[in-house]
């Protein structure tokens, strides 16, 4: 039977912690507690962070679904606690508290343009926004880094690594790919904005404390590229199973995220298909390909939906973070007049931080792919059923046969 990898996350901002439950995990995969807190660290990191994750340590705390350092086949459950809890008790009770005042239960009725807070609060039909921010906030993403330490573990037993690198933060940019090179996390994360281009490193570090010292907040692009993928993955008969749109739509989860592109993407659209497709050889060395290589690899590594054995090349727009030192203008919730919006403790530019949290769902992605393609409830006979699969795929070719 096919199998999945799906994770499913709960918690707020400023509640007890985080949490995610991950099912499909087979039996037998090492897995430890560094596995998870290695991930979450490197997603704490980054210049233009703010005061939260001075107060955070997050490690990851395996709960259920792992005995004697294997996983067990049942469903993983890890917790990820919040320090910053003990300043919100209060406002984040469990039980009603009638007697606490606004300001005691921390409420916001000055809504962030660009946040979810308006649109949930009239959604949910709530009439303090804290209920919708405390969810939708970007913390939320800790316990999907660690499911994607899972899927990162299960990937790495079949030989795919997945890593990201920072193109641009705000007007500064880069050219350099990341998958021009091996190593790539080692190479991005010994930056602070996780560049791999030193010189535009600087001037990006330098475009952030400008918009620091203004009240303001840069957005920009990250590159994730998965290597070893092997052919295959996806599908090209429903539009569900085309795995472009499931990466697209993992993106595109992520909070702040506004554009997804593969290869080459929007350039693409203004060239001619000469200049775009990547031309088919033969190399029987290539097994991952199916004994196939491209001259170069504008697809991104997905051709039809499906994988083509390249390295798979996906960037990501993050837009600029709501909150604001300066607040943009807003509407008193309270009494319907002008107002400045409310000013939440954020983080000047977080776009190195995002661009690990885009791994782990490019890596919980590949690994639902990769359960639906060759299926095993132990990590032997997935293996096996890996190994088998991509050995068939070599013998495809007719002339092969011939």
């Amino acid at each position: 039977m096919q199998g999945h990898f799906h994770f499913t996350t709960a918690g707020e901002s400023h509640g007890e912690g985080m949490y995610v439950i991950v099912e499909g995990v087979p039996a037998g995969l090492a897995l430890a507690p560094h596995d998870v807190a290695l991930d979450l660290a490197r997603r704490q990191l980054g210049y233009g962070r703010g005061g939260r994750m001075q107060i955070e340590r997050d490690a990851g705390r395996i709960v259920a679904g792992v005995r004697l350092g294997e996983t067990i086949g049942s469903p993983v459950a890890i917790v990820i606690p919040n320090r910053d809890h003990a300043n919100w008790q209060i406002a984040m009770s469990v039980e009603a508290r009638p007697d606490a005042g606004d300001e005691e239960l921390r409420r916001v009725l000055l809504p962030r343009p660009g946040h979810a807070d308006l649109v949930g609060l009239l959604k949910y039909g709530r009439s303090d926004a804290r209920d919708i921010l405390e969810r939708a906030s970007a913390r939320e993403t800790s316990a999907r880094v660690a499911a994607g330490a899972v899927a990162r573990r299960l990937l790495g037993e079949l030989g795919i690594e997945v890593g990201s690198h920072v193109v641009r933060i705000g007007p500064v940019h880069t050219d350099k790919r990341g998958e021009d090179g091996t190593d790539l996390n080692r190479r991005s994360d010994a930056s602070d904005v996780r560049c791999i281009d030193h010189e535009t490193a600087e001037r990006m570090r330098s475009a952030i404390a400008e918009a620091a010292a203004k009240g303001d907040t840069l957005g920009g692009v990250f590159e994730v590229v998965a290597r070893g993928v092997p052919v295959g993955l996806g599908s090209h008969v429903s539009w569900d199973r085309r795995l472009d749109a499931r990466i697209g739509a993992a993106m595109l989860s992520i909070q702040a995220m506004k554009g997804v592109e593969i290869g080459l993407g929007f350039e693409a659209a203004g060239l001619p298909g000469s200049r775009v497709h990547d031309e088919i050889s033969v190399d029987p060395t290539s097994l991952r390909t199916g004994g196939f290589q491209r001259s170069r690899n504008n697809a991104g590594g997905l051709e039809g939906g499906m994988t083509t054995g390249e390295p798979l090349v996906v960037r990501v727009a993050m837009k600029p973070l709501s909150s604001l030192t300066r607040p943009l203008g807003s509407v008193d919730l309270t009494t319907g007049d002008a107002a400045e919006a409310v000013r939440e403790r954020s983080d000047v530019c977080a776009v190195p931080a995002a661009a690990v949290v885009g791994e782990a769902m490019l890596a919980i992605v590949l690994a639902d792919a990769v359960l639906e393609k060759y299926g095993g409830d132990s990590m032997t006979e997935l293996k096996s059923n890996f190994e088998a699969g991509i050995e068939r795929m070599n013998a495809v070719a007719p002339f092969r046969s011939s």
